[in-house]
């Protein structure tokens, strides 16, 4: 009965589910083939996800984590001291999976910021934060800028609230086929711009100059494979996407 119900709901609708669904869900698919690293539990199967073409096995029934965000948990966890040095934290439009985890953490001084995310602490444009110079030691921006008009503006001013010394992740959805980035905003037909974008509220498709405009605002950058640190059998266990890359960014 309750897989029936579960096949009733549209896939993207999914990763917003809370209150006693997502206890359902965690408990229904338990089992051992596959493991979630962020909550540690090991699943029999993850759900398919997407907007167009739905990619199976993908969305964890415990987190509702997708394969971005359990590479970037192990990330964090395996090479930063995110989880235990006393950091000041910037999460702009915090994903679901770490919201809660990151909350209560107690080495983290942790602030949230989204013009629209109902889980944001504090309601901000990105092209106009509400920050003071160098203030933040950490910046986690993670696909946020595929949605902004003006990306340039909103990179600039994470990089104004940046500490000096301080590093963030700015993870995007990019075709690493193409060289430059494509955007065109007469398009504005939200079936158009999903067919072209890969999403309906996406305005460009990112390419692999997507680094050298993180360069331009004066970030170091490093794209790290971290798939290459995992074995083959890791990376089906805790599902991720081989080769997908983490935009490292630092402010001298």
């Amino acid at each position: 009965m309750f897989k029936k119900i579960l096949n009733t709901i549209p896939r993207p609708w999914l990763i917003k589910i809370s209150g006693l669904a997502q206890p359902l869900l965690d408990l229904y698919y338990r089992g051992h083939r596959y493991t979630d690293p962020i909550n540690g539990k090991s699943y029999r199967r993850f759900l398919p996800y997407g907007y167009v073409n739905l990619r199976p096995n993908v969305l964890s029934p415990g987190t509702l984590s997708l394969e971005r965000h359990r590479l970037l948990w192990l990330f964090l966890k395996n090479e930063t001291g995110f989880f235990n040095q006393k950091l000041k934290v910037l999460h702009i439009a915090p994903e679901q999976a770490f919201y809660k985890r990151f909350k209560q953490m107690k080495n983290l001084d942790y602030i949230t910021a989204d013009l629209h995310s109902p889980l944001a602490d504090i309601k901000a444009d990105i092209t106009r934060l509400p920050f003071d110079d160098n203030s933040f030691d950490v910046i986690l921006c993670n696909h946020v800028l595929e949605h902004i008009p003006d990306d340039t503006k909103a990179i600039q001013e994470l990089y104004r609230v940046m500490k000096s010394g301080g590093w963030g992740i700015f993870q995007i959805p990019i075709d690493e086929n193409r060289q430059e980035t494509f955007q065109d905003d007469s398009i504005t037909d939200p079936s158009e711009r999903t067919r072209i974008f890969g999403q309906y509220d996406h305005v460009r498709v990112y390419g692999q100059d997507y680094y050298d405009k993180l360069r331009a605002a004066g970030f170091k950058v490093n794209a790290i494979d971290y798939t290459q640190n995992l074995t083959d059998q890791m990376i089906d266990r805790y599902r991720l996407s081989k080769g997908e890359k983490i935009p490292y960014v630092m402010k001298p």
